[in-house]
């Protein structure tokens, strides 16, 4: 149906920052470009801010309101699965803003949706005994990582061996049973993985570190 369409269209413009090609968008939704054109037409028509610019693509306008999401029942099921993973993977914080976003997400979704959304049969739970609770210190890493401010840690190795170091908090990767944080260390001027579990102390620096080329985490996931 066309009006979903037009949903998907928006939807898929939401996630990207920078302009999207009408073939682009063409080949995602499997029609023509010269249907997206006319979906694109349709959609200034009706108010949606929509910006297009030849050679370049379309781009929604920034501060506008969109109306609610519109998501397909695998997206749906995916949404749900990984809410519920946060909740018994992240601390207490994440598990409540989890809470939160699950009721946003429902509140904001079609009336079919709604429902589907609410009495999923999905479910994901994880057993006491073997994903342990997560560390204390993840909420002020995650804080850390907000604020680009460097960190100065004391951390136990696997051969419960100690050490201190400035860091640079660049990202966090939840395994099955672990969260790693990825840094960049000045003392060993490269990238360094720690366990979150075995990072025994934090202490906040309030020094602020800019941007840098060849130091951030999609250097590191470059590296990979």
């Amino acid at each position: 149906m066309r009006i979903l369409r037009l949903f998907a269209i928006l939807d898929r413009m939401r996630v990207n920052r920078r302009p999207v090609s009408a073939e682009t968008l063409a080949q995602a939704l499997d029609v023509s470009v010269r249907t997206i054109y006319r979906d694109m037409a349709t959609l200034q028509s009706m108010g949606a801010p929509v910006r297009g610019e030849g050679g370049i693509g379309y781009q929604l306008e920034k501060g506008y309101f969109l109306p609610p999401l519109h998501f397909d029942p695998d997206e749906l099921d995916a949404i749900i699965l990984g809410m519920q993973l946060i909740s018994v993977r992240g601390d207490e914080q994440l598990a409540n803003a989890a809470v939160r976003a699950s009721a946003k997400i429902k509140a904001a979704l079609l009336e079919g949706e709604r429902d589907n959304f609410a009495t999923s049969p999905l479910h994901a739970v994880s057993m006491p005994d073997e994903v342990p609770a997560a560390s204390p210190l993840l909420s002020p890493i995650r804080l850390a990582l907000r604020e680009r401010m460097r960190l100065n840690i004391t951390y136990k190795d696997l051969k419960e061996k100690s050490s201190t170091r400035i860091i640079r908090p660049l990202g966090l990767t939840v395994f099955d049973r672990v969260w790693l944080l990825t840094a960049w260390c000045e003392s060993k001027s490269d990238f360094r993985n720690f366990r979150v579990d075995r990072i025994a102390e934090i202490i906040k620096t309030g020094d602020i570190f800019p941007r840098e080329t060849g130091k951030e985490f999609h250097d590191f996931l470059q590296t990979l």
